[in-house]
């Protein structure tokens, strides 16, 4: 496409109408190919966002918001924690609204409490937002709140009443399952558990799935080690489990728990993975770099995001349609050097590929 003339700044704004004369198109197909709808070639698609990237043209949202009665906006109310799997939701989160053709508004809750997701959902109704998104781990109680539009809740949903709700997982439990399931199939009796804060719904998830791992395979339960989510209070865990020389496998509820586990047993003496073999649980990917790298287990939340956004959309620009199907979400045990078979069956087991 041949550049055209450069514009000056106190020249109008350019319209949609020379979005289509530039791109050879007709003002539908700008219209269709702005707001992300189908029907539209990728010949002509890539032309209109040739010619709108050429001319500095940017959709008007207010024009387009009287127009459908929409502002093409989402609110998300999300735990204010930079953490790493907190963090990691919502980044996606944002990637998969941005991706839909709408608008990111974000409210952090400080503390999880009802009334700082009732006062966050209240603002982001005043802002005219067209769902929300709750990533919101942390809940007490009922939110004394009314919310009409659709609700996206990414985990176990708070109790307030909403137009439409939808929930998506990210399969903590099946996760947890899995990590506890690996250190079994690795000839471990029973597998301890380190658990986050009772408060949190994924403790819970990651609690109920270690359970039914150990319910299947006919394991005893231990007693649960409690964490929050921090590395300190994995390295107090670990330190609390020195001297009790009949554990040899525990799965941590984070990557950050486990981490500061293994050092408070390696500090003490106890080699990871030949006495104890620790399993984390996130995925971050710094952690395949400490000594020796974690195993984990990674949590889908790119797919979660893309899912439970691709579900909200539906749900807000096709109020009376059925909602599309949501897949489950996939399961990544990532084997690293944490983990090896007990110290009594030690040279009994075929080596494990990593």
């Amino acid at each position: 496409m041949t550049p055209g003339p450069e514009r000056d700044m106190a020249s109008p704004a350019p319209r949609s109408a020379d979005v289509a004369r530039l791109a050879g198109v007709s003002r539908k197909t700008v219209s269709r190919v702005l707001n992300n709808e189908p029907y539209v070639s990728d010949e002509a698609r890539g032309r209109v966002l040739a010619a709108a990237d050429e001319l500095g043209y940017r959709l008007n949202q207010a024009a387009r918001a009287l127009a459908s009665g929409r502002t093409r906006s989402l609110g998300v109310v999300a735990l204010g924690t930079a953490g790493y799997g907190t963090a990691s939701l919502l980044v996606h989160i944002e990637q998969a609204v941005r991706d839909a053709g709408y608008a990111l508004r974000v409210i952090n809750t400080p503390d999880g409490d009802p009334e700082g997701i009732a006062g966050a959902l209240e603002s982001l109704l005043e802002q005219g937002v067209d769902g929300v998104v709750v990533s919101e781990p942390v809940v007490k109680g009922e939110v004394p709140l009314r919310v009409d539009v659709p609700v996206l809740f990414l985990g176990a949903p708070p109790s307030f009443t909403a137009t439409r709700t939808l929930t998506v997982s990210v399969g903590a439990h099946e996760l947890a399952r899995a990590a506890t399931e690996h250190l079994l199939d690795l000839g471990h009796e029973t597998v301890h558990h380190l658990a986050g804060p009772r408060r949190w719904y994924a403790t819970k998830d990651r609690i109920e799935g270690w359970q039914a791992a150990l319910a299947a395979r006919g394991a005893h339960e231990p007693p649960l080690l409690n964490g929050d989510w921090s590395a300190a209070s994995g390295y107090a865990a670990g330190r609390a489990l020195v001297t009790d020389t009949s554990v040899t496998a525990v799965f941590a509820a984070g990557d950050e728990m486990a981490i500061g586990l293994i050092h408070a047993l390696q500090e003490a003496g106890r080699r990871v993975p030949e006495d104890i073999s620790v399993v984390g649980f996130d995925g971050n990917p710094v952690f395949a770099y400490v000594s020796p790298p974690l195993t984990t287990v990674r949590q889908p939340f790119a797919a979660a995001a893309r899912g439970g956004i691709r579900l909200l959309v539906h749900a807000i620009e096709k109020p009376d349609a059925e909602l599309p199907l949501a897949g489950d979400p996939p399961i990544e045990l990532v084997v690293r050097g944490s983990t090896a078979p007990p110290p009594s069956q030690r040279g009994q087991m075929a080596p494990r590929t990593t």
